[in-house]
C-alpha cells in the first residue's frame, strides 16, 4: 500500500500534468476527490466550482449521493459549501445534527444526514482573495476532523486553485491570441481586395475602399466578412459599386 508521502506526490505530478494543452478540469477536480478520500480521514468529497459569471457547478464528487446532495445544496441555495463559495470562509467541523449549527441551512442538514453524514467541512478553493469554489469533506462519524486532516485539505485545495486559475489564463491568453490572428489575417484579406476593387473599377485605391466600407456600412457588414466573400468570389463587387454609396470614407 502507498504511504502518504507517496500519494502526495503522486497528486503533485498530477497538478503538474494539468498545465498540458488537454487540460480536462472535471478529470483532474475528480482525480482530487479521489485523493482526498485516500489522504483524509473522511466518507465523502463534494467539489463546487464557479464559472466565469460567478455561477456554482458541481463539478466532482467522490460517489453519486453526495454528488445528488451538493446538487440539493445549490438549488437550494444553503449549506456550508455555498456559504464558503459567496465569503471564502472556512467552516470546519460543523455537526448536521445540531439545530444551532444548521440553523441558517435545514434543509441541507436532512439531506445530509439522510445520505449518512454526521459533519461537514467546507474549505475554500482560493487564492489571494479570489474565490473559484469549495472543496467538501464529509464525515459519517461525529468526531472531528484532525487538523493535520484539514491543513492538508486546505493545501490540496489551494494547489488545485493554482492549477485551475493557471489553466482559466492560458486560455484567456489563448483566445486573446487567437483574436488577434484573426484581426491581422482579416486585415491583409482587406488590404487585397483594396487592391482587387480599385483594379476592377479603375479608381485610386483610397477610393475604392470608400465605397468598399460605405456599402458594408449601409448593409450592417463586416468589413472582413465582406472582404472574405469578395475574396472568394460570392460578393459580386458590381452590386457595391452604386450612386447610392454617396461620399466616400476613405480613411484607413
Amino acid at each position: 500500500m502507498a504511504t502518504r508521502e507517496q500519494q502526495l506526490t503522486e497528486v503533485f505530478v498530477e497538478v503538474a500534468d494539468s498545465l498540458t494543452d488537454d487540460f480536462d478540469v472535471i478529470d483532474f477536480l475528480q482525480k482530487l476527490s479521489v485523493r482526498c478520500m485516500e489522504l483524509l480521514d473522511v466518507a465523502a468529497v463534494g467539489i463546487l466550482l464557479s464559472d466565469e459569471n460567478g455561477g456554482l457547478h458541481v463539478l466532482a464528487a467522490s460517489d453519486e449521493d453526495t454528488r445528488l446532495l451538493e446538487l440539493f445544496a445549490l438549488q437550494h441555495d444553503q449549506g456550508p459549501c455555498v456559504d464558503c463559495c459567496n465569503d471564502g470562509r472556512v467552516r470546519i467541523n460543523i455537526s448536521l445534527t445540531d439545530p444551532d449549527a444548521t440553523a441558517s441551512w435545514p434543509q441541507f442538514a436532512r439531506s445530509a444526514q439522510d445520505t449518512g453524514f454526521t459533519t461537514t467541512n467546507a474549505l475554500p478553493l482560493r487564492l489571494r482573495g479570489r474565490v473559484i469554489g469549495a472543496l467538501n469533506l464529509f464525515r459519517s462519524t461525529p468526531d472531528p476532523l484532525a487538523a493535520q486532516d484539514i491543513a492538508l485539505a486546505q493545501a490540496l485545495a489551494d494547489v488545485a486553485t493554482i492549477a485551475i486559475l493557471q489553466q482559466r489564463t492560458l486560455a484567456h491568453i489563448e483566445a486573446e491570441r487567437d483574436q488577434l490572428q484573426y484581426a491581422l489575417n482579416s486585415r491583409i484579406v482587406i488590404e487585397q481586395v483594396k487592391g482587387i476593387l480599385a483594379e476592377r473599377w479603375q479608381m485610386p485605391i483610397d477610393e475604392a475602399f470608400g465605397v468598399f466600407r460605405a456599402y458594408a456600412r449601409a448593409h450592417n457588414r463586416k468589413l472582413s466578412g465582406l472582404a472574405r466573400d469578395i475574396a472568394e468570389g460570392v460578393q459580386d463587387t458590381d452590386s457595391i459599386r452604386t450612386p447610392s454609396a454617396g461620399a466616400a470614407d476613405t480613411s484607413a
